[in-house]
C-alpha cells in the first residue's frame, strides 16, 4: 500500500461494524471472507486478510460441536475439582506464560 488510509466506523448496540468501503477495497474483501484483528501491545489493532484455505476445517467443526454441545447440556459444565487443578499444576506449574505477550502468528 503506497500511502497510509485513515477511516472511521460506528459500532452497533450489538458490537457490530460495517467495514469501511476503503479498507474492504484495499484488502480485497468480498462477502463472507475472514478478517483476523492483531491487538498490538500499544493498542494498536492490524486488520488483515484470512487467505483462503488458511483456516483449519477439523478445529472449527470440533470447536462447534463443543459449544452445541454446551449449550444443549449446560449442567455438564462445571469448574475443575481440585485434585485435578492440582495434577495439572503439577504437570505445567513451572511453564512460564506472559499473558501480555503477543502470540507467535505460527501459534494463532
Amino acid at each position: 500500500m503506497a500511502s497510509q488510509i485513515e477511516l472511521e466506523s460506528t459500532l452497533t448496540d450489538r458490537y457490530q461494524t460495517t467495514v469501511p468501503d476503503g479498507v474492504r477495497r484495499a484488502l480485497k474483501l468480498g462477502k463472507r471472507d475472514k478478517i483476523r484483528y492483531v491487538v498490538q501491545p500499544d493498542g494498536a489493532v492490524l486488520m488483515t486478510r484470512v487467505a483462503l484455505g488458511e483456516e483449519d476445517p477439523v478445529l472449527g467443526e470440533f470447536l462447534h460441536f463443543v459449544a452445541r454441545d454446551m449449550a444443549a447440556h449446560p449442567r455438564n459444565v462445571r469448574s475443575l475439582g481440585s485434585k485435578l487443578r492440582s495434577r495439572i499444576d503439577a504437570l505445567v506449574g513451572r511453564v512460564k506464560v506472559g499473558l501480555d505477550e503477543p502470540l507467535d502468528p505460527d501459534d494463532e
